[in-house]
């Protein structure tokens, strides 16, 4: 799906940060291309989580040539240099527990619906929800991890590595926990324990009440394996998505491309012990040729899995969606949903929606010497399956996809094909993305197509939200994207991210920094609030509002929770989780 910065390393002399970056930099983020944030995206972001990525995260391939002293002249040059702290303020007391309705994980349920059925307010309500309270996620430019609701308690991560535990009413912190790397994926809870995964795929399992660790594990020890899927929890197992950042650092002319390969992983949830371990692409990767410079290539690669598992209870199976390759030769099981047994994890069947979809950043408008031999489209299944029941007793999986088009798949059938709608147009940063939604009769769609000019992104252009039958897929209404405010600078008007549905409504964030309800009826908005500002805080620290992007809102005990800030892609940055409640109550 989405991979960080990238840049382009030469010879180095001594230069200054503008210099370095011109030089060895500029050549992608100044020409905008594919899935790469721009200067102004750069300009946002805090200095010292620049130089963390030239040195040991994502962009460190690319950076390798740099000197110590380079890499903190291009850091300073282009982030923020604020060294503020993030302060918590600590409940006082233990709150009475509350889970008349909660939210556990990237959806309510193992079926991924998006679906709370007892939001705790009726359909008049909806208009009086008002802001109660909101949380600055300490430094970052994106707030990426979705919230879970449990027993009155949210936990939620940052950009920062941080994890929170607060209390869902108030906005009072019980604890926090460091992890070794920024956590993009939500958090799951278990029987006292919670779950999560961060970017350089560590697997954490902390205590509940406490904060503190039980036990760490590596899913994967490819160098970039990265956790961004929701872990699912079910039966005492924990199951693990495993995407990576190798399609990013793969276009470097000197990297040996590719080798990672995603996987889905059962852990035991009270040990971290692996259960079981399957590779999407059974074939370990080999070498294949040498690019024009002489740099080994390898494949097949990639196919990462980005979204959390959807688990069938009734025929005990676990249902994944996939990605894109990274390099030759194609293979049958990239932008696939793919069923497995959930005992073994062996490969029952494999449905793949688009082939030979090998893609690598840098590979559009110019080709690399790794560049494969026909580029993909970057199609990849970033959301999760979502098991639906129709009539007759029949079953289906919807899912939608980076190309604009929803599907709907027979899992009792092998993943045949039971209907498919175009619904957007579809690219890198186009389609249907990160998350639909789901009740008994409609599967309710965002799209993104996110576009730019002038580097920074179009205000014009964007997608919306759609209602399709569950039976046909035929569009039952259409609700079109609000125009950016005119002068509102970074602004764009697609859906992006995640939706979640309630039986009167569908709430959606948009990369206009809007949170909307439409109605589930109609697709009229019925409620809308301007995220894109800066907030006071429980804690007390400075958190501005932005794009929203990534996870989708959290509906839990009669409170609609959302975080709000993406400026990877040259959006609008942003640092809260915002709460509301009817009346602000």
């Amino acid at each position: 799906m989405r991979i960080a910065i990238l840049l382009v390393t030469l010879p180095l002399l001594s230069q200054d940060g503008a210099a370095i970056y011109k030089q060895h930099c500029a050549n992608c983020h100044d020409a905008a291309a594919e899935r790469v944030p721009p200067l102004a995206a750069l300009k946002a972001m805090p200095a010292a989580a620049i130089r963390a990525s030239l040195e040991t995260g994502k962009m460190r391939e690319q950076a390798a040539a740099l000197s110590t002293a380079e890499r903190d002249r291009v850091a300073a040059f282009l982030g923020t240099s604020t060294t503020a702290t993030n302060p918590i303020a600590y409940c006082k007391g233990v709150p009475a527990a509350n889970s008349k309705s909660d939210w556990n994980g990237w959806g309510p349920g193992l079926t991924n619906n998006r679906l709370q059925s007892n939001p705790s307010w009726d359909a008049a309500q909806i208009p009086r929800l008002k802001l109660k309270w909101a949380f600055a996620l300490g430094q970052g430019v994106s707030a990426r991890s979705q919230p879970s609701v449990v027993d009155g308690k949210l936990y939620i991560g940052s950009q920062s590595g941080m994890v929170y535990s607060l209390d869902a009413s108030t906005g009072c912190a019980h604890w926090i926990f460091q992890a070794a790397s920024p956590i993009r994926s939500g958090l799951v809870a278990g029987v006292g324990q919670i779950f999560f995964g961060d970017s350089k795929a560590n697997i954490y399992a902390l205590n509940a009440a406490t904060g503190s660790q039980l036990w760490k594990t590596k899913a994967d020890e490819h160098s970039y394996a990265m956790g961004t899927g929701t872990v699912q929890f079910h039966n005492g197992i924990l199951y693990v998505p495993v995407a990576s950042s190798e399609e990013g650092v793969g276009a470097q002319p000197s990297y040996q491309c590719c080798t990672f390969r995603g996987s889905l992983v059962a852990l035991d949830a009270t040990t971290g012990k692996q259960l079981w371990k399957t590779y999407v692409i059974a074939e370990s990767p080999q070498p294949t040729k040498k690019n024009k410079i002489g740099t080994q290539m390898h494949g097949p690669s990639g196919a990462g899995v980005w979204s959390t598992p959807t688990i069938d209870t009734k025929t005990g199976r676990i249902y994944i969606a996939t990605g894109d390759n990274y390099s030759d030769p194609p293979t049958a099981t990239s932008d696939a949903v793919i069923a497995l047994d959930l005992p073994s994890g062996k490969i029952l069947w494999t449905k793949q929606l688009t082939p030979n979809d090998v893609f690598l950043m840098g590979c559009g408008t110019t080709k690399g010497p790794n560049c494969p031999d026909t580029a993909g489209p970057d199609h990849d299944l970033g959301q999760s399956p979502i098991l639906v029941s129709l009539a007759g007793g029949k079953r289906a999986l919807v899912v939608g996809q980076k190309s604009g088009i929803a599907h709907a798949l027979d899992p009792d059938d092998e993943g045949k094909i039971l209907w498919q709608n175009r619904v957007g147009i579809g690219g890198t940063l186009g389609g249907i993305q990160w998350g639909s939604a789901a009740d008994a009769h409609n599967m309710y769609v965002a799209v993104s197509d996110f576009a730019r000019v002038d580097r920074l992104p179009d205000p014009s252009k964007g997608g919306g939200l759609f209602a399709l039958q569950l039976t046909t897929g035929e569009k039952i209404w259409t609700a079109l994207p609000a125009p950016c405010a005119e002068g509102k600078p970074r602004c764009s008007p697609g859906h992006s991210a995640a939706v979640s549905a309630t039986p009167t409504a569908i709430f959606a964030g948009s990369l206009d920094g809007h949170i909307r309800a439409f109605s589930a009826a109609n697709g009229q908005v019925i409620w809308d609030f301007d995220t894109a500002r800066e907030f006071d805080t429980t804690n007390g620290a400075k958190a501005n509002g932005g794009s929203i992007d990534g996870p989708g809102p959290v509906i839990a005990n009669a409170m609609l929770f959302t975080n709000s800030g993406y400026g990877s892609w040259g959006g609008m940055p942003g640092n809260v989780l915002l709460a509301f409640s009817v009346d602000g109550k």
